[in-house]
C-alpha cells in the first residue's frame, strides 16, 4: 500500500479500528475503466487516493453530460447517496487516468460511520461540498450561456491559451452538457472571429485575450 493510501486509512480508521481498516482494499485502475454503470447495485464506498474518475449520465437520445470528477482525496457523492439509500447507481463512473483508490465494503462503511468520528466527518463534509458543486453544475448547464461557458472551458483546457487542446466537439459537448451540433456551431463562430483555429481533434486558441474577456462575462 502506498504512503498516501496508508495515511488516509490511518486518519479515517484510527487506533482501535484496525479490524475495519484491514478490510479496506487498495486497487489500481487503468485509464478508461468503468468503475460503475447505471443500474449497478452499490456495494462499496470508493475513495480516490490519486487519479480522476469522471461521473457522467448518458441520456436515451445519446447525449452525455459530465456531472463532476472525483479526484485525489475525494469520494463520489452518488456512491455515498446510493449506499445510504440502498439504491442502484443512476449514473456511470469512468477513470480518466490511472487511478489508485480505496474500496470500503458496505458493511465496513456502515460500521465506520458509527465507530469513527473522523470517518463520519469526512463522509458528510465531502458529501456537503460535492452536493454544492453538483447544484452549481446543474445551474450552469440549465441557465448559463453556451458561448460564455465554452470560452471558459477552452481557456481552462488550453491553460489560458498557451497550449493546443486535444479534444473533439463531442467531448466538449459532453463536458458542457450540450449537443455536439451546438458546440460545433459556436466553435465555428469563434474561428470566424479569429479567436481559435480548428483542426482534426485539436483546437488552438489564437486570441486568448478575446476569449478571456468573454469567459469573464456574467451568464
Amino acid at each position: 500500500m502506498n504512503r498516501a493510501a496508508r495515511a488516509l486509512l490511518e486518519r479515517l480508521f484510527p487506533t482501535g479500528l484496525e479490524h475495519l481498516r484491514a478490510r479496506v482494499e487498495e486497487v489500481r485502475l487503468p485509464a478508461g475503466q468503468t468503475v460503475f454503470r447505471r443500474g449497478d447495485p452499490c456495494r462499496n464506498y470508493l475513495l480516490v487516493v490519486q487519479g480522476s474518475v469522471r461521473v457522467q449520465v448518458l441520456a436515451a437520445n445519446g447525449r452525455e453530460i459530465t456531472l463532476y470528477r472525483v479526484r485525489d482525496g475525494q469520494s463520489c457523492v452518488i456512491t455515498t447517496a446510493c449506499l445510504i439509500s440502498v439504491e442502484a447507481y443512476p449514473a456511470e463512473g469512468v477513470t480518466e487516468v490511472e487511478t489508485d483508490a480505496l474500496v470500503v465494503p458496505q458493511p465496513v462503511f456502515e460500521q465506520a460511520l458509527g465507530s469513527s468520528a473522523e470517518f463520519r466527518r469526512f463522509v458528510f463534509a465531502n458529501q456537503g461540498q460535492r452536493l454544492g458543486d453538483l447544484i452549481r453544475r446543474v445551474e450552469d448547464v440549465v441557465f448559463g450561456r453556451i458561448d460564455v461557458r465554452l470560452a471558459r472551458l477552452l481557456m481552462t483546457l488550453s491553460e489560458q491559451g498557451v497550449r493546443p487542446i486535444a479534444t473533439t466537439h463531442q467531448q466538449l459537448a459532453s463536458e458542457l452538457g450540450s449537443a455536439r451540433e451546438v458546440i460545433s456551431r459556436q466553435l465555428k463562430q469563434f474561428a470566424g472571429r479569429g479567436w481559435v483555429g480548428l483542426g482534426r481533434g485539436v483546437i488552438e486558441v489564437k486570441m486568448p485575450a478575446a476569449l478571456d474577456e468573454l469567459a469573464r462575462q456574467s451568464d
